[in-house]
């Protein structure tokens, strides 16, 4: 097991009711659980976003913690937040970073993998 290690896991979610594709607004909802699957104590301070549409156009962004909070987690704890993304188009990646610091002032990074925002019955 890692001193420093948290698993990330997203649930993404097209948002109907906020997004009117007749003016090319489509409208993401993202939940993710940030587990410590470490064995010492570990604090998110910020993120870093790549999103994607799918016109391929990239904006990135970068801030303090998540939905306002640094969380810090002790090993096997778990903190889930929801956060949303517009998009121009009806289907687009987001990936990103956390970036950590360890109990011992020792910084590290934490990737969130690659996933798909969809509108639905876009994909095949």
């Amino acid at each position: 097991m890692k001193s420093h290690e948290l698993t990330v896991t997203v649930q993404p979610r097209y948002l109907s009711e906020q997004s009117d594709p007749a003016q090319r607004q489509y409208v993401f909802a993202y939940t993710i659980r940030i587990t410590n699957t470490g064995s010492e104590p570990a604090q998110l301070i910020s993120r870093h976003w790549i999103i994607t549409d799918g016109n391929q156009q990239q904006q990135e962004v970068r801030g303090l913690g998540v939905v306002g909070q640094q969380p810090l987690l002790q090993p096997g704890e778990s903190f889930e937040y929801t956060s949303g993304c517009p998009l121009g188009t009806p289907v687009g990646t987001m990936r990103g970073t956390y970036h950590c610091v360890g109990e011992n002032g020792m910084p590290f990074e934490v990737d969130i993998p690659e996933f798909v925002l969809a509108m639905p019955r876009t994909l095949h």
